[in-house]
Formats: structure tokens, C-alpha cells, sequence
């Protein structure tokens, strides 16, 4: 079977990655089952490819603001962008004719872009899928934007099947957001997903965190990840401000889409504090259990793979444009999983408290009072593969959405 994996990858790696889980859980169930992954992630390659999947790369886009992307590096117009973007879309439905499409979290793309290419996957039989976060973002904001774009009513009409990235006893996606009745009955809870993708230093990270010479010394390692990195300077700025003086060692991953002045700013001020400083590192969520805390943000994949591997953490969440994060957060604290200093709280002192409470009591690793499961890529990758394509070309094709 074929399968086509779209996401838009405004921001960070996580729409990414979650797909690369699913492959690599696909390739665990067949050897058979073929990925094409559409991304605009340009460190995709150095993500951890399972040997069933390429790529298909569409030019980056920037966010501004909730619904409102730019190019990331051409200097197009968005209409330009978004109809090159489309048309690459469009041609390898029609080239790769996919049996299964799984799309995360846009239904059409952004700004429509995935539209034409969805309405002709499915004129030609293909069975569609939906792959959503278990949080989204407040359950108004998230009404008002579904509301604008009739998602509620128009995802039943172009979807086969959506699937939660969650548990409901953490977080009911689906009666948080009101799902109508052909919602409901076309969804189905993964648990969390958990990217386990191999890399050649998994069994011996520590010399890739601190130098070739590997721990000088016998001090805790900390270390400050913020995903893709792009929104995460002032959160590092602080990380190493912290570590400045402290009894631990300080590790930073800056993500590979921090700006380049503010990873020089970075970088001078890791080197003048003796923090350990790299710009990226691939697989890094395999070096987690190796470290004694990690400070983060709170994106979706940077939470449930150190929750998943018992590792101490702060958590940082973005608070703003969407709030998707810092409920996470609020909801992993509560749970006795992490502990949360929001974004306006944050300070030097602030944060070098919560890290040593942290580190005080690393020996006894965080347990939540509510059971977890993590198998959401094999829960998911098990759904899909149960799906049969619809060889009777046009037979689904929605007649209102059909371009001309």
C-alpha cells in the first residue's frame, strides 16, 4: 500500500515528526507499506528515515499569527506560494496515486493549499485520514476557527477516519471541541505518540551532549531543548544565565530554526557561562534518559517523550498565539508530571529554583496519577493499515468541493 503524509510545518518539527513515528511504525506492521512525506522541514533527512519513506519537500513557510503564513525564505506573495505549494501537492497525489492520505491537523492545508490534491486522492479511491493533537488550542478559539471554515460539518464529508494523538482521561478532544455525531463516529484515540526513531549514538548519547571527551566531571547534566527553536531565544537566554555558576551542567539545543543573529547571541553567551552549546542534534529525544532534568517549552512531542522516559522536567510553554501548550503543561502538572513556570514568570532565579527541585529529587522519577499509554504511532499505524482504498474513481468525490 501507498501512503501520502501532508504537513504544512509552520512552525517546529512536531507535525513532522509525529508523521515519521507513524512510518516507522508502518514499516514495523509491513514491509510493504510505501511513505511519501510532503514537508517543508529541511532537516527531515536528519530526522531518523525509516528505509519505507521518502519525501517529497515543498518550500517553508513562516507563521505570523494564528492562520496567517508567509514564505519562509522566497520572496513570493502568500498567493504564490501557496499555488506552487499546491500544485507540487496536486501533482504527486497524480504521480504517486496513494491508497491512504494522512493529513495533520489542517483538513485542507493551510490557506487551502491541500484541497485540490485531497478532492483528487479521493476521486481516485483513496481513503483519507485526519490526524489531530489531542489539544488544539481553548476549546472557543478553537470553535470560532472550526466555525469560520465549517470544519465540524466539512471534515465528515472528506474524511474516512480521525485519529486523536491522546487519551480522554487527559484531555476529551472530542467533547472539549463539541464534535457533531459524524465527527464522533469517525474518531478514534491513539494514545500519545512517541517518536522511536534510531540513531547511530542511541546507545551512548553523553559524548554527543558534552564533547567527544564525553563528562568531565561528576555533575548532574541539564539539559534546555526548545524543539524547532524558532520562538525558544529568550527561554535559552535564560537556561544560560541560570547555569552561569551553578553545581550542574548546562547542555543547549537551540533547534535548527532559531534566526542566526540570535544563535550567535547564544553561542558567545554559552561559551562565556561553559555550557555546552549545539545548534542541532538529530534523534535528540533518544538522549533524554541520559540527562538528569530537561527544560523545555511545551510542544507536543518535546512533553510526551520525556514524560514517556521519566525524565524531570521544566516546562516553558508558548502561552501565545495559540495556548495549546500551556494547557498541556497545566494539565502534565496537575498530574504531578512536570513542573510549569509560564512564560511571564520566567526569570533567571525563577528557573535555577526549579531546576534544582528538580534535581533534588530526580532519584524519585515522576509518575503520573493517571495511566499513560504510549503506543500512539502503532495504534495509529494499526488504523491505517486496517483501511482499504476505493478503487471506483470519483465515486466519493464531494460535487460541491470539485474544482473547475
Amino acid at each position: 500500500m501507498r501512503f501520502l503524509f501532508y504537513s504544512h510545518d509552520g512552525v517546529g518539527l512536531g507535525h513532522v515528526r509525529r508523521h515519521l513515528a507513524i512510518s516507522t511504525a508502518l514499516a514495523e506492521l509491513s514491509a510493504e507499506a510505501q511513505v511519501l512525506l510532503a514537508t517543508s522541514v529541511d532537516e527531515v533527512s536528519h530526522l531518523g528515515l525509516p528505509p519505507n519513506v521518502d519525501t517529497l519537500k515543498l518550500p517553508g513557510l513562516r507563521k505570523l499569527a494564528n492562520n496567517q503564513y508567509s514564505s519562509r525564505r522566497l520572496s513570493l506573495p502568500t498567493s504564490e506560494i501557496r499555488a506552487l505549494r499546491a500544485n507540487l501537492l496536486e501533482v504527486a497525489v497524480a504521480s504517486f496515486r496513494p491508497d491512504i492520505v494522512l493529513v495533520d491537523k489542517h483538513p485542507f492545508g493551510v490557506g487551502g493549499e491541500f484541497r485540490v490534491a485531497l478532492e483528487a486522492a479521493i476521486g481516485s479511491g483513496a481513503r483519507t485520514v485526519l490526524g489531530l493533537r489531542d489539544i488544539l488550542d481553548d476549546t472557543p478559539t478553537v470553535l470560532k476557527d472550526w466555525a469560520l471554515e465549517r470544519l465540524r460539518d466539512r471534515i465528515p464529508e472528506f474524511y474516512d477516519l480521525v485519529l486523536i494523538y491522546g487519551t480522554k482521561s487527559v484531555f476529551d478532544t472530542a467533547q472539549e471541541y463539541q464534535f457533531p455525531e459524524p465527527l464522533l463516529q469517525r474518531t478514534k484515540y491513539c494514545n500519545f505518540v512517541v517518536n522511536r526513531s534510531n540513531c547511530s549514538w542511541h546507545s551512548n548519547p553523553c559524548p554527543y551532549l558534552l564533547g567527544e571527551s564525553g563528562r568531565s566531571e561528576q555533575s548532574p547534566i541539564v539539559l534546555a531543548t526548545t524543539g524547532g527553536g524558532e520562538d525558544g531565544f529568550e527561554l535559552l537566554r535564560t537556561f544560560i544565565a541560570a547555569a552561569a555558576g551553578s553545581p550542574w551542567t548546562g547542555v543547549v539545543v537551540a533547534g535548527p530554526m532559531l534566526g542566526q543573529a540570535e544563535l550567535r547571541i547564544l553561542q558567545g553567551l554559552a561559551n562565556q557561562n561553559s555550557v555546552k552549546f549545539h545548534s542541532f542534534l538529530p534523534c535528540l529525544s533518544n538522549a533524554f534518559g541520559a540527562v538528569n532534568a530537561l527544560v523545555c517549552m511545551g510542544g507536543y512531542n518535546t512533553l510526551i517523550e520525556s514524560v514517556s522516559q521519566l525524565v524531570p522536567t521544566v516546562c516553558v510553554p508558548r502561552a501565545k498565539p495559540r495556548s495549546e501548550q500551556l494547557l498541556r503543561a497545566q494539565a502534565f502538572e496537575r498530574m504531578g508530571l512536570v513542573r510549569m513556570i509560564h512564560p511571564q514568570e520566567l526569570s533567571v532565579e525563577t528557573l535555577r529554583r526549579q531546576i534544582s527541585s528538580a534535581l533534588e529529587n530526580a532519584q524519585v522519577r515522576p509518575q503520573p496519577n493517571t495511566p499513560l499509554m504510549f503506543d500512539g504511532a502503532q495504534q495509529a499505524a494499526a488504523f491505517l493499515q486496517d483501511l482499504k482504498p476505493e478503487r471506483r474513481a470519483g465515486q466519493r468525490r464531494p460535487e460541491k468541493m470539485v474544482s473547475k
